[in-house]
C-alpha cells in the first residue's frame, strides 16, 4: 500500500487558505512510486483522495460566490484560490495523468476512465491555465452582473427572479408590466454583456489555438484553433459528433415544432386574445406554459423553503424509501440553498463535494411549480453523485453530462405522480394541472434547447463575425423565427434579439446545453418503462447510477432502460406519449 506523505485535513475548508508548497508534497511523493500491477489500486486511492481534496477546496469556494455575489472577502478567496493554487493544482494532475497513461496499467473497471484520461492529457496545455483563471473569472463577472439586477415593483425591490411570480397572475396587464421591467432591466445591461462576450470569446478562442486535438484517425493535430473540437474533447464526447447535434434539432422542427405551434394556439384560444404574447407566458425566455386564465389562480406549491423541502422530501420517500433517505441526509448536513434572495447568483446547480462524499444543491425559489420542478431535478443529479460514491476511484464519479441530466430529468418524471400525495404540494385537480404544465414545457423546451445548442455552433464556426455582437443577435432572430413559432415578438425586437443574453450557458458553459435535450428524450423512455412497472423502472434508473462512469454512454442509457439515439423515430414515441397524456390529464 502507498501511503501520502503524512494525513491529510479531515475537511476540505482547512486548506482554502494554504499556500502551494504546502500540496506539492503529495504530488511529489505520488509522482515518485513506481507503479505496478500489485500498487497501482492503492496508488489511484492516494490520488483520489489528494485531488478530491483539492477539488472540494475550490468548489467550496465557487459555491460561496455564487450564494454571496457582493460578498468581496469571499471574492477574493475564490481569486487567490482560483489564480494562485487552481492552475498549479491542474498542472500537478497532468503529471500524475502522465505517469499513470505511461504505465500502460489497466486497473479492472478503469477502462472507461482511461479513455477520458487520455484525451484531457492530450488536450492539456500549460498556457492554457491563465487564460482557463480568466474565463472563470469572466464567468463570474456574468455573475455579478446578472446578481446585482435589482426591479423595483410598486415600492418594494424584487430580483427578477421574484418578479418571475407575476408572471403568473391571471390580470394581464400585471404581467405585461412585469414582463417589460424584467426586460428593461436586462437591456439597460446589453453593453456590459456584449463587451464581457467579446472578452470570453477571445479567451475561448486562444485556448483552442494553443490546444491539441485527438482527431476521429487516432492522430492528433495542434494549433487548429478549433473551440467546438477543443469544448467536444474536453466534454469528452466518444459517443456522438456536432452533426447529430444538427440533426437532432432537424428532428426537433420536424417533430416537435408543429405540436409546440399548437399548443400555442390552444393558449391563445383559451385566454382569449388576438395573438399570444410573451407576458401571456410563464417565463421571459418565451417557451414556459401559459399564465393563468382570468379568474384562474396561478400554482402556488409552497410558501417558504422550508415548506418545498418537507413536501419535496415526502416525494423522495415515496418514489423510493432508499432515495427519501438520501434526502433526509442533504438537509441534515445543511446542504440545501434553495431561496431566491438579492446578491445571489442566477440558476440552480448540485455540487458535488467529493471529499466530503456530499452533493450541495443551489436553487432560486420564489414559490412556483418550476421551482417544484428544479428541486427534484437537481435532487436526481444529487442522487447520482451519492450513487456513485461506492465506486473507489474519483474518475470513475464524473460519468458523461448527457447522462447525468438523465438523473435529474428522469428523477422529474418518476415523481411527477406523487404531486398530489396527501399533505403535498396540490389537490388532485392542481396536480393534474401541474403534470400537463411539465409536459407542455418539456416540449416546449427541445425547441428553445434546438435555438441555444443551433446558436453555439454558428458562434463557434464562424467565431469572427460572432466577436460582434450585432451579428449574434441577428443569428439568435433568425433560430428562433424557425423553432420559437406562436408567440407574437411585434414591437418587442430587440428584447427578441438579445434572448441570447438570457441564457447563461452560452456565457458560462458553453456547448453545454443540448445533453439537456438528449437527457430529456431519455428521461422520457425512463418515464415510458415507468407507466409499465414503476419500481422496475427506478430500480434500473439507480442500477445505471451506480455505474458513474465505468460503461459508455449508451450502456448507461441501456441499463436504464431506454436506447441512446435521438432520431425523429425515437423522438415521435416521446412526444406522442407526452401528448396522449396532457389530453387525458385535461379530461
Amino acid at each position: 500500500m502507498t501511503e501520502l506523505i503524512r494525513p491529510l485535513p479531515h475537511d476540505a475548508r482547512e486548506i482554502t487558505d494554504w499556500l502551494w508548497e504546502r500540496f506539492e508534497p503529495y504530488y511529489a511523493r505520488l509522482r515518485a512510486i513506481e507503479l505496478t500491477a500489485q500498487n497501482v489500486n492503492a496508488w489511484l486511492a492516494d490520488w483520489t483522495q489528494l485531488s478530491s481534496l483539492l477539488d472540494e477546496a475550490y468548489q467550496r469556494l465557487n459555491v460561496a460566490t455564487t450564494q454571496y455575489t457582493a460578498d468581496q472577502t469571499i471574492e477574493a478567496q475564490y481569486n487567490r484560490f482560483s489564480e494562485e493554487i487552481y492552475p498549479k493544482y491542474q498542472a500537478a494532475e497532468q503529471t500524475l495523468k502522465e505517469k499513470l497513461l505511461a504505465s500502460e496499467l489497466a486497473p479492472v473497471g478503469f477502462e472507461i476512465p482511461l479513455r477520458s484520461l487520455r484525451a484531457e492529457a492530450a488536450l492539456f496545455r500549460q498556457e492554457n491555465l491563465a487564460l482557463q483563471t480568466k474565463e472563470q473569472k469572466l464567468e463570474k463577472e456574468y455573475d455579478k452582473i446578472i446578481g446585482s439586477e435589482v426591479i423595483a415593483w410598486r415600492g418594494e425591490d424584487r430580483t427578477p427572479v421574484q418578479m418571475l411570480r407575476l408572471l403568473q397572475e391571471p390580470d394581464r396587464a400585471t404581467r405585461q408590466e412585469a414582463w417589460h421591467l424584467i426586460f428593461d432591466k436586462r437591456l439597460e445591461n446589453r453593453a456590459a454583456l456584449n463587451d464581457l462576450w467579446g472578452r470570453m470569446l477571445r479567451v475561448r478562442l486562444q485556448m483552442a489555438k494553443n490546444a491539441n486535438y485527438i482527431l476521429p484517425d487516432g492522430n492528433s493535430a495542434a494549433g487548429i484553433g478549433d473551440y467546438r473540437a477543443f469544448r467536444w474533447q474536453q466534454y469528452l464526447r466518444f459517443d456522438y459528433s456536432p452533426d447529430d447535434c444538427k440533426q437532432f434539432a432537424a428532428a426537433i422542427e420536424q417533430v416537435v415544432v408543429p405540436v409546440t405551434t399548437r399548443l400555442y394556439e390552444k393558449y391563445r384560444a383559451r385566454l382569449d386574445v388576438a395573438t399570444l404574447r410573451p407576458w401571456d407566458l410563464q417565463g421571459p425566455t418565451g417557451f414556459f406554459t401559459a399564465a393563468p386564465t382570468p379568474g384562474e389562480e396561478p400554482l402556488r406549491p409552497f410558501q417558504n423553503e422550508n415548506e418545498l423541502i418537507e413536501k419535496g422530501a415526502a416525494i423522495f420517500h415515496d418514489v423510493d424509501p432508499e432515495l427519501g433517505a438520501m434526502f433526509d441526509t442533504l438537509r441534515a448536513h445543511e446542504l440545501l440553498d434553495l431561496g431566491n434572495r438579492k446578491n445571489k447568483a442566477p440558476g440552480a446547480y448540485c455540487q458535488t463535494f467529493e471529499y466530503a462524499r456530499n452533493p450541495f444543491i443551489f436553487m432560486n425559489a420564489v414559490g412556483t411549480h418550476e421551482d417544484v420542478q428544479t428541486l427534484l431535478h437537481e435532487t436526481g443529479h444529487a442522487f447520482h453523485a451519492i450513487e456513485s460514491f461506492a465506486l473507489p476511484f474519483l474518475q470513475q464519479h464524473a460519468p458523461p453530462l448527457e447522462f447525468c441530466e438523465v438523473a435529474s430529468m428522469g428523477m422529474e418524471f418518476l415523481g411527477a405522480p406523487y404531486l398530489n400525495r396527501a399533505g403535498g404540494f396540490y389537490d388532485d385537480a392542481d396536480a393534474a394541472r401541474a403534470r400537463v404544465e411539465k409536459l407542455e414545457t418539456a416540449l416546449f423546451f427541445w425547441p428553445y434547447m434546438a435555438v441555444v445548442d443551433l446558436f453555439q455552433h454558428w458562434v463557434y464556426e464562424n467565431p469572427t463575425d460572432a466577436q460582434d455582437p450585432e451579428n449574434c443577435d441577428a443569428q439568435w432572430d433568425v433560430l428562433w423565427e424557425r423553432f420559437m413559432r406562436g408567440v407574437d415578438w411585434s414591437g418587442l425586437e430587440q428584447e427578441q434579439l438579445t434572448g441570447w443574453h438570457r441564457k447563461l450557458h452560452i456565457f458560462t458553459s458553453p456547448f453545454y446545453y443540448v445533453e439537456y435535450g438528449i437527457a430529456q428524450l431519455g428521461a422520457a423512455q425512463l418515464w415510458a418503462n415507468a407507466l409499465r412497472d414503476q419500481s422496475a423502472a427506478v430500480r434500473a434508473y439507480r442500477r445505471a447510477l451506480a455505474l458513474g462512469y465505468t460503461v459508455t454512454l449508451p450502456q448507461l442509457f441501456e441499463t436504464a432502460g431506454m436506447k441512446f439515439k435521438f432520431d425523429a423515430a425515437t423522438l415521435h414515441a416521446a412526444v406522442a406519449l407526452m401528448e396522449t397524456t396532457i389530453h387525458a390529464l385535461e379530461k
